[in-house]
């Protein structure tokens, strides 16, 4: 039975459409309950719906043979699994917002919210810039209107709330979309079904 870790929600919805298309489907994953696991013992797949940051999580442990999760998550956390393929579904980006008419004062340290301090650190690193990091958990664009912060590092998909706050993109930091990862473990033990499954996957997108 291969453990595929799917992120709950819209994404995951799209993903396990992906993955019905190319003969892994679980009729049980659309029933009316509050399961977290769904299996297909005719397919040999049993399907983990976890929060889409902890997939990663499930997938480096062993929990779960491969899984879905976005590249922001990769960029931040770090783990040690095999990234084996761009599934092209939920493309956003990384990106320094500001309020609109923000001018950056260099003599001082930059204040910048968010919920990815790890990618925040190695941006301005980089640059050579010295911030302080605060680290969010929702709502990061409330930190620059009320003066907490002076930058936000955070995903961006159409821009419509940051414009509705009056804030606006001032750099690109990275490109995000969600990527097929493998436990190391068990690529090694099931490689050929794996790679099939990423052979199959990829003649959809």
């Amino acid at each position: 039975m291969l453990n595929i870790a799917l992120p709950k929600g819209r994404l995951g919805d799209k993903v396990y459409g992906l993955f019905s298309s190319i003969g892994y489907d679980c009729a049980a994953i659309y029933e009316d309950n509050r399961k977290l696991v769904f299996e297909n013992p005719e397919r040999g797949v049993r399907y983990l719906l976890v929060k889409p940051s902890d997939v990663a999580i499930y997938v480096e442990h062993g929990a779960a043979d491969i899984g879905v999760v976005g590249k922001d998550v990769l960029l931040e956390t770090q783990p040690d699994v095999y990234e084996l393929l761009d599934l092209q579904l939920g493309r956003c980006r990384l990106a320094v917002a500001a309020k609109n008419g923000w001018q950056e004062d260099l003599s001082l340290p930059l204040r910048v919210a968010t919920k990815y301090p790890r990618v925040a650190k190695e941006y301005y690193e980089a640059q050579g810039r010295q911030i302080e990091i605060i680290r969010l958990n929702g709502s990061i664009e409330l930190a620059p209107i009320l003066g907490l912060s002076d930058v936000i590092v955070d995903i961006v998909e159409t821009g419509t709330t940051l414009k509705e706050n009056d804030l606006g993109v001032f750099a690109d930091v990275a490109q995000s979309s969600a990527r097929l990862i493998a436990n190391k473990a068990s690529y090694q033990f099931s490689a050929g079904v794996i790679d099939g499954i990423c052979g199959k996957l990829r003649e959809k997108l």
